[in-house]
């Protein structure tokens, strides 16, 4: 399934160019994450999906959530079927771009973050920076990870969850910090005085993470 985005363009492009793509949470849409790209490096390409189930009020989602049933919080094939278009939709894009010698960028909040774990975790070679935004690593979509160290040294990880987040409890936020952890991976796990999204100071620390 090709996935719908929209792209910001830098003034030229090479094989070098970097990309940074992005995956918004449930309910919200591609145009959420693409307001951060007037504060990424004006040399990039920023492409922000669209997911492709609908949600109520006009929104989408990247799998059906049972928020009644903690067993069945995560539609795992739902899941999987999207992280597969977006792994398609990205190789697709880089292909488009001629991005043979570029660094490829992840960023997700909330359901698209922990789409981002997978994907990163499961084909590190194919990224470089992952932020991940009030989420948690869900190990149902973690049972392929690669755990070869030398295969993950490439990946940087920015880690960020709200203490008042309503929606992910900070303590599944923080499993991330114990799962990198254990696979040595590069990363930085940050706290703040938020609830379910990124406020301020989150915003200039996730800005500097992808400024280096």
């Amino acid at each position: 399934m090709n996935l719908d985005y929209i792209v910001r363009e830098p003034e030229s492009i090479t094989a070098k160019t970097p990309i940074l793509f992005m995956l918004h949470g449930y309910g919200s849409n591609e145009q959420d994450l693409f307001s951060f790209r007037e504060s990424l490096p004006a040399d990039w390409i920023i492409v922000s999906f669209r997911a492709p189930k609908t949600t109520e009020f006009e929104g989408f989602s990247w799998y059906d959530i049972n928020f009644n049933n903690p067993d069945q919080f995560v539609n795992t094939d739902q899941a999987k079927e999207s992280l597969n278009s977006v792994l398609e939709s990205i190789m697709k894009v880089v292909n488009h771009y001629g991005l043979t010698e570029s660094k490829t960028h992840l960023c997700g909040f909330s359901q698209g973050g922990i789409l981002c774990y997978s994907l990163a975790l499961q084909y590190p070679e194919l990224f470089n920076l992952v932020a991940c935004l009030s989420c948690y690593p869900e190990e149902k979509l973690l049972t392929d990870i690669v755990k070869d160290k030398k295969k993950l040294e490439n990946l940087r990880f920015f880690i960020s969850h709200g203490t008042d987040d309503a929606i992910i409890p900070l303590e599944w936020g923080r499993k991330a910090a114990d799962l990198l952890y254990d696979l040595s991976c590069y990363f930085t796990f940050r706290e703040y005085m938020s609830g379910h999204g990124v406020n301020q100071k989150n915003y200039m620390d996730l800005m500097e993470f992808f400024a280096k």
